[in-house]
């Protein structure tokens, strides 16, 4: 495919390099015989103009044949000095014609295979313009002069001071582009591609550069155009497209909220955003000690820098619910009178009675009388997850359950190298309880569809249930094992050639809270 276009466009230019070299080469056969007839033509037929206009009219008009012998011949020598003139002219115009196609041919196999693929490439166009306007002029003065050899150009163009100075005016801010272009792309301070930031001008991501100026697409969706002049002499801010580039996000939080735990909880939440590359860990500090709170700064190097305020944005909203889930606050400027803690719109509250029927139907407690079921509901932990936050990652040390409150999850998976979605959960239903009776790993990915509340139950809700009442470990591992199997027959990576073992989960959920056989 890219073969039979190469030798489409090439096919145009070696017409027509080979069409002019041919009539070049027969120029030299052809031109005497032209000239031999135009210095033949022109005198035959003013001489037979003189013989019929010669009439003995008046004896007083006489004509000289000398004189006529000497108009004819300086008629014949300027006919031929004006074929001359005019075949050197066709012959300067073929050879500028046959050097124009050959240098372009030459850009198009050498610089157009080099650095179409290039990220490079129409910045290199500038320099390869340039070269060929050079290549350009300096072939034409070269071969005006082959024919012309006692015609100086020089004074033409530069014989007049005042024709000079005009047109050094005119040209210089188009000169000025022209360097102005050539310098930037010698330093090659930035690409198409890459996001750049010029001082009072504009701020966007660059999508052409010419021998004029930049066009640089801002975050409004409008072109910039600013001028090489300009452009080279304004400090540039550069965020190259192949870089791992840092931004920074602020927050703050009461100085009641323990350091360490912000630390963990933010960092946590910024690496599972979306766009926030993996290969860096972001760094999460305290930035000030200020008059209201703990001024904090989180710092995470982004894979597309073009999408920064939609990923500053998605990190300030996780951070708010992870705030949310873990009873953390964000400071409140001391000049407002902070009286009484008003529950918000969207901040979610739940009464025990809305847990406790919640946690009556979930079918995996049904073992469980009323009064158990009460002692879980008080010490579960009620959690709010934004849309597509995942809530437990595949391989994640597993100690906990979560029953979903409000809203829905699905669970995901990977095959062959892609996620792949494979089941819905919606109210009433729950997830994780392997990690819950048996401290598993998780064996998959559940992440929030909507925003959705859950119920996260801690190992340590159980475990005096347990200890009180063992022979509810039978029961737990049986409707866990039924659950299990089911499972294996959805999820593709987890398909094994284990079998039901009621045994092997009463065993490992003993183990896990430490009960005796």
């Amino acid at each position: 495919m890219a073969s039979s276009e190469l030798q489409k466009r090439l096919v145009p230019f070696v017409i027509v390099i080979a069409a002019i070299s041919f009539i070049l080469l027969c120029i030299p056969f052809i031109e005497p015989p032209l000239k031999e007839y135009v210095s033949s033509i022109m005198p035959s037929t003013i001489k037979s103009t003189g013989e019929d206009s010669v009439k003995p009219a008046d004896e007083s008009s006489t004509v000289k044949p000398t004189d006529e012998v000497s108009t004819v011949t300086n008629m014949g020598a300027t006919a031929l000095s004006l074929f001359e003139n005019i075949l050197r002219i066709v012959k300067i115009i073929l050879w500028m014609t046959l050097i124009i196609s050959i240098i372009r041919l030459i850009n198009y196999l050498i610089f157009g295979a080099a650095l179409r693929n290039s990220n490079t490439y129409e910045l290199s166009g500038l320099i390869r313009n340039v070269i060929s306007i050079i290549l350009y002029i300096v072939t034409f003065f070269i071969v005006f002069q082959g024919y012309y050899p006692n015609v100086p150009l020089a004074p033409i163009f530069t014989g007049s001071t005042i024709l000079g100075v005009v047109i050094g005016l005119a040209l210089q801010d188009t000169l000025g582009n022209l360097f102005a272009g050539i310098a930037l792309q010698a330093d090659e301070s930035f690409q198409v591609g890459d996001v750049i930031n010029v001082p009072n001008k504009g701020f966007g991501v660059v999508e052409s550069v010419s021998w004029r100026g930049v066009k640089i697409r801002t975050f409004q969706n409008k072109l910039l155009v600013i001028s090489n002049s300009v452009l080279g002499k304004e400090a540039i801010e550069v965020a190259p497209s192949d870089n791992l580039n840092a931004r920074i996000v602020f927050f703050n939080t009461l100085y009641a909220n323990s350091p360490t735990k912000t630390i963990q909880i933010v960092r946590e939440v910024v690496r599972n955003c979306e766009n926030v590359s993996p290969k860096i860990r972001p760094v999460v500090r305290v930035r000030n000690l200020g008059d209201n709170g703990i001024d904090w700064e989180v710092k995470y190097w982004i894979e597309d820098y073009s999408k920064y305020n939609d990923t500053d944005a998605l990190i300030r909203e996780r951070i708010w619910y992870a705030f949310q889930r873990d009873k953390l606050e964000f400071a409140y400027p001391t000049r407002t009178i902070h009286v009484e803690t008003k529950p918000q719109e969207n901040v979610f509250v739940e009464t025990d009675n809305a847990i406790l029927e919640r946690l009556n139907n979930v079918s995996i407690f049904s073992p469980l009388d009323d009064a158990e079921i009460e002692s879980i509901a008080t010490a579960s932990l009620v959690r709010v997850f934004a849309p597509n936050e995942k809530i437990v990652r595949k391989g994640q040390k597993g100690n906990s359950m979560f029953v979903i409150h409000r809203g829905s999850v699905f669970i995901q998976i990977r095959e062959d190298g892609k996620p792949k979605k494979i089941k819905t959960l919606h109210e009433g239903e729950f997830f994780g309880e392997m990690g819950l009776f048996t401290g598993e790993p998780r064996t998959a990915t559940v992440i929030a569809e909507e925003e959705t509340e859950v119920l996260e139950i801690k190992h340590l809700c159980l475990k005096s249930i347990l200890e009180e009442n063992p022979e509810l470990v039978e029961s737990f591992s049986k409707i866990i094992e039924e659950r299990r199997v089911g499972l294996i027959e959805q999820i593709s990576e987890l398909k094994t050639d284990q079998k039901a073992d009621p045994g092997g989960v009463f065993n490992s959920i003993k183990k896990f809270f430490g009960l005796k056989n």
